[in-house]
């Protein structure tokens, strides 16, 4: 039986969309260029990769020339939420709170970033209040 369409990004989708981000837009040629400055990759690869990102929704493609021209369809703040909420429903059984506490318990997080932290949930509480 074939594994299910993930509906977030994979490590090397989302290596792809981060020069697609950077770029605006770019050939496949572009992508494999930037992307092996830190691992070499193969064209075919990249054009495999970029066709099933585009069935599933991520990027959008436009033939100039003989090449194809593959925008971003997905934005990174998108995609982080995506991913956020498929690793609180996975690893925190959906509960946001169990996510924080665990990151409140188990990082280093300094003294500056907690106040941070603080005034991030004064103004969400307060939001919430207001409405």
């Amino acid at each position: 039986m074939a594994r299910p369409t993930s509906t977030i990004l994979t490590d090397a989708e989302n290596r792809i969309m981060e020069v697609l981000w950077k770029m605006g837009e770019a050939s496949v040629q572009n992508v494999v260029d930037t992307i092996s400055i830190e691992k070499k990759q193969a064209y075919t690869t990249i054009q495999t990769f970029l066709g099933i990102m585009k069935d599933k929704g991520f990027v959008e493609q436009r033939k100039e020339g003989r090449a194809f021209i593959y925008r971003p369809l997905l934005s990174r703040s998108e995609a982080r939420s995506q991913a956020l909420k498929h690793l609180i429903g996975s690893a925190f059984g959906g509960s946001s709170s169990a996510l924080a506490q665990h990151l409140l318990k188990d990082s280093d997080i300094d003294e500056g970033e907690l106040a941070a932290l603080e005034q991030a949930i004064d103004a969400s509480m307060n939001d919430k209040g207001q409405k």
